[in-house]
């Protein structure tokens, strides 16, 4: 009986520790597009300009139906969050390796855009 017990023990330790590293929140990153000619990424207030590689939450705010927000990174990386007709929030969960990254609105790429680096 008590070898039952120690088998149950250990098997419901080994199932649990997936889930709980799962639970593990990747950090918050803020990106708002419009209603001006505006874009920012943000993390608790501050604007981005470098990060450690990991995986981050990015929670959009597109204030513009004429602006999109994306993400180009190394590697061939693209990531398009919102398109020039969405306005709204989305969120999110990218997995950032290092390098140079660049977040912009497609429609006026030339004038908003800012890069950040992930190392």
């Amino acid at each position: 009986m008590s070898r039952l017990l120690v088998a149950l023990a250990v098997v419901a330790v080994a199932t649990a520790m997936p889930a709980s590293a799962s639970l593990a929140k990747a950090p918050k990153l803020t990106g708002t597009v419009g209603p001006g000619y505006t874009i920012t990424l943000a993390r608790g207030g501050k604007k981005v300009t470098k990060l450690k590689a990991g995986t981050y939450t990015f929670v959009i705010h597109d204030k513009s139906s004429s602006h999109s927000y994306g993400l180009d990174g190394p590697n061939g990386f693209e990531k398009d969050f919102t398109g020039v007709s969405f306005k709204g929030t989305k969120t999110f969960t990218v997995k950032l390796k290092a390098g140079k990254y660049k977040y912009y609105c497609s429609a006026h790429e030339s004038t908003m855009y800012h890069n950040f680096t992930v190392s």
